[in-house]
């Protein structure tokens, strides 16, 4: 059992009024006014002083400025330029530039399930790269 000062939790208590509590409730409670405490420096530092686990997106929107209908249009087209041109490369180029650079793989996970040295993928990246080069120049 340990003892605790319930005006160090519950501001409405204007004097010291000391209780008995189990540990399992003390540790629970301690836990709780460590967490505060952090959530209110959080809210210092980045000067936030709305909810910072909403979740409802305020963060996101803030950060990402909304597209007009123009920007998202010139979106599509280019990227319909872009699968286009990875679609004209040869198929074993087409697959490790998509798995490098959309999908994340690195060139040694591609080189390892491909069976082949790493130094080959790399050639083959950059070639299929050129190629695109190539490709979008004499399509626009």
């Amino acid at each position: 059992m340990k003892r605790i000062n319930l005006r160090d939790y519950y501001p409405f208590y204007q004097s010291d009024f000391f209780v008995e509590v189990s540990d399992e409730i003390a540790s629970s409670l301690k836990c709780f006014k460590l967490r505060e405490n952090a959530y209110k420096l959080r809210t210092y530092r980045h000067k936030a002083y709305y909810s910072l686990e909403r979740g409802d997106g305020i963060e996101q929107e803030i950060v990402f400025i909304s597209l007009s209908p123009q920007e998202i249009y010139e979106r599509r087209v280019t990227n319909h330029e872009l699968y286009t041109a990875i679609n004209s490369l040869p198929e074993k180029q087409a697959k490790r530039v998509y798995a490098h650079f959309f999908l994340g793989i690195s060139k040694a996970a591609i080189a390892k399930a491909d069976g082949i040295s790493e130094s080959a993928v790399r050639e083959s990246i950059e070639r299929g790269l050129k190629n695109i080069e190539k490709f979008l120049k004499n399509f626009r």
